[in-house]
């Protein structure tokens, strides 16, 4: 987790995203680059509801929340005491392990969701604040092009920022290939966590090794990992996990995202959707 990325947009989470951030750059001396994520200019057409007219969001206020957003993200890597990386500087391999952590901003990118995609493939890890519905709310689009499109985890910052990351972490196993590739991708965290915990619930698995496999392997790896295996109960999975976690005092959550469709989770539900709008602790996702 040497490098992450965070899209900087204006919404009510953005505190937790950059306090996520520095915890998880505090924890592995992480470059940290940021980038304004703002609406595609003709993505965005507000109506005048007097007049009948429609018109493109200009490129003065595109200008100036990309400004707003720099000088945001700035403002708290220098709150948090982080020094400045060269936005024109090399990484010295000789040198990443003792560099500590450190930001860049990266002030001239395109607009729209499309470019974070592909940007973000260059990284460990991309922070983003967890979906909502309301107009302050991070964009689910956000979200699902960085999840789908970068082929790299997404760090989900809670709505509130966590006070730690890391030191407790639960598995929401179900022993499918979106969870396997979330738990290889956290590997930096668990080796360092004071406390892991593999957890099913029956009706939430898919076929594929169950959460004793699962630590067994995890030992291999010089994880040190509790295992158990909840059985149904009057809570959906989804419930079950999150309650279990802050029972646990989980402060970070990994989860594969959608095993089941995005369309069968909008009609009937599932854990990544219930995750999505009930977790209170950074989770670590991947697909």
């Amino acid at each position: 987790m040497k490098t992450l990325l965070v899209p900087v947009a204006m919404h009510d989470a953005l505190p937790s995203v950059f306090e996520t951030t520095r915890l998880a750059a505090s924890r592995f001396g992480s470059l940290i680059e940021g980038v304004s994520l703002r609406p595609a200019l003709a993505e965005y057409v507000p109506v005048d509801m007097v007049g009948g007219m429609t018109w493109l969001r200009d490129e003065e206020a595109d200008i100036a929340e990309a400004e707003e957003a720099g000088s945001r993200f700035v403002a708290a890597m220098d709150a948090a005491g982080i020094p400045r990386h060269p936005r024109d500087g090399q990484c010295n391999p000789a040198k990443v392990m003792e560099a500590g952590p450190r930001y860049r901003w990266r002030p001239d990118v395109p607009t729209g969701d499309a470019f974070l995609g592909q940007y973000a493939r260059l990284f460990s890890a991309t922070v983003v604040g967890r979906p909502g519905t309301g107009d302050n709310a991070p964009r689910m689009t956000t979200f699902e092009t960085a999840l789908f499109e970068s082929g790299r985890p997404i760090l989900l910052a809670p709505p509130a920022p966590p006070a730690s990351l890391g030191e407790a972490v639960l598995i929401a196993w179900n022993g499918s290939t979106e969870t396997a590739r979330a738990v290889a991708f956290a590997m930096p965290f668990l080796r360092r966590a004071a406390r892991v915990l593999v957890l099913s619930v029956e009706g939430g698995m898919v076929p594929g090794p169950s959460a004793q496999d699962l630590a067994q392997a995890l030992a291999c790896e010089g994880v040190e990992v509790t295992h158990r295996a909840l059985p149904t109960g009057r809570r959906t999975p989804g419930e079950t996990f999150l309650a279990e976690a802050k029972e646990f005092g989980c402060d970070l959550l990994i989860k594969g995202a959608y095993t089941q469709s995005r369309l069968r989770q909008m009609i009937f539900g599932g854990v990544t959707s219930h995750v999505l709008a009930q977790a209170d602790m950074p989770v670590l996702m991947a697909h």
